[in-house]
């Protein structure tokens, strides 16, 4: 069967993949918006605050851990609080807070400052992100929930 011929089919009898993508495609899409919006304030912030060679990455640490704090929030209020639109977890928490924060540029963080030299530092920064971006999120969905659920756990 062609392509138009599968479009003059009544709607219940048309192919399901074409179906899957059609519901897919705004997913997608939001992901995209969402991510782009989330790399770039990711990268403004590494141009506002650079490191230096063989530094310490601030700005990828603090993007990892805010961005982890905050989606720590954003899920205790979309699932617990209040319902979203079905896009606004694509869009914000997939999209724009996967693309703000980076484990793959913190990896490759990790490897220059082994390449420079600095493995005490390479140690310290990737014990730090990943201890960071753990406590945050706990400690920020666990507040949420007190704050947004009137004290309950």
């Amino acid at each position: 069967m062609t392509a138009p011929e599968a479009d003059s089919l009544p709607l219940d009898t048309r192919p399901a993949r074409r179906s899957v993508w059609r519901a897919q495609l705004p997913v997608v899409a939001a992901v995209s918006l969402g991510g782009g919006a989330g790399a770039a304030a990711r990268y403004a912030a590494t141009l506002r605050w650079p490191t230096e060679p063989g530094g310490f990455p601030w700005a990828v640490f603090w993007a990892n851990v805010i961005g982890c704090a905050v989606i720590g929030v954003f899920l205790v209020a979309v699932t617990e609080v209040r319902p979203a639109h079905p896009l606004v977890r694509p869009f914000f928490g997939t999209g724009v807070l996967g693309g703000f924060t980076t484990f793959s540029t913190y990896a490759v963080d990790i490897r220059d400052l082994v390449d420079a030299g600095r493995p005490g530092t390479a140690l310290a920064y990737l014990a730090a992100t990943l201890g960071g971006a753990l406590v945050a999120v706990w400690l920020a969905a666990t507040a949420a929930r007190r704050l947004l659920l009137g004290g309950r756990p």
